[in-house]
């Protein structure tokens, strides 16, 4: 089962890399607070894209080849990502609207599944 929470994260974030890097204005304006936080910075969003990319690989890596090292770096990112998300609601005053209701399905769950999957993974791979 963690093997498969880890490809799907992968897929996913996968997915949100390729979307910022050939689609950057299409992202900038669907996904929800993403204005809020400054203008159009085209740099900026395929940097992320190749950080969303590295990470999808090395949880794809992780899962296919059992190693659980790779899945952890790969969980790294998002868990990083999802604390400053979660700063971010706290600095915005706890709102329960539309930007965190996105922040929680398409940061929060994802980033710390991802994470529990690559050490809970680990665990049994490491037991083996």
């Amino acid at each position: 089962m963690w093997r498969l929470c880890l490809i799907a994260i992968a897929a996913f974030h996968f997915a949100n890399g390729l979307v910022m890097w050939f689609a950057p204005h299409f992202w900038y304006e669907a996904v929800p607070g993403v204005a809020m936080m400054g203008p159009f910075n085209l740099h900026f969003i395929r940097d992320i894209a190749l950080v969303f990319g590295m990470s999808a690989g090395a949880l794809a890596y992780g899962a296919y080849a059992r190693n659980r090292a790779a899945a952890i770096i790969g969980a790294t990112w998002p868990a990083l990502h999802a604390l400053f998300h979660v700063w971010i609601w706290i600095s915005r005053g706890f709102p329960l609207d539309h930007v965190a209701s996105s922040n929680l399905t398409a940061i929060q769950l994802p980033a710390w599944l991802a994470l529990a999957a690559a050490l809970n993974f680990a665990r049994k791979e490491a037991a083996r």
